[in-house]
């Protein structure tokens, strides 16, 4: 489960998360370990842009994920909360520096996307150190995020 949900997703994100859009995406992007701001800090930025921009570094080695389909959103009316998921994402061979995040964010799209309209919407602690296997993040067994 999501450890926080951005400030700018907050009553948003379980719809970002339908893709609702024509051609948009959500994007996994892996964070490296050294010089990453405290959640306090990252909880804040507005776009991906800005949140690079600080002191933030993302690691390109393994590159983003790219996530358009099997995606759920299920509501649920007993417990009422909504939960969202999509499959677990596996980084090939993965190297580069060593990784303590992994952000989602929502592409409104695709075609025309770039850092500045890709939106942060849930923040998943993830550490782990790359040494050429591969690496696969199951973000929560029970779901990627949940509204309540």
């Amino acid at each position: 489960m999501a450890d926080f949900i951005y400030n700018i997703a907050k009553g948003r994100f379980a719809h970002w998360y339908t893709l609702p859009a024509a051609s948009d995406a959500l994007v996994v992007v892996p964070i490296e370990a050294t010089g990453v701001e405290a959640d306090d800090v990252l909880n804040n930025y507005d776009d991906l842009l800005a949140l690079l921009a600080a002191a933030n570094n993302e690691q390109t080695t393994m590159g983003r994920k790219t996530v358009t389909a099997s995606v759920t959103v299920t509501v649920n009316d007993t417990t009422n909360l909504v939960d969202v998921d999509f499959p677990d994402q596996t980084w090939v061979g993965a190297t580069g520096n060593g990784v303590s995040d992994l952000i989602v964010c929502y592409d409104p799209d695709t075609g025309a996307g770039t850092d500045s309209t890709l939106l942060p919407m849930d923040h998943h602690d993830f550490v782990t150190t790359p040494d050429g296997s591969d690496i696969t993040a199951q973000l929560a067994a029970a779901g990627s995020a949940r509204a309540a």
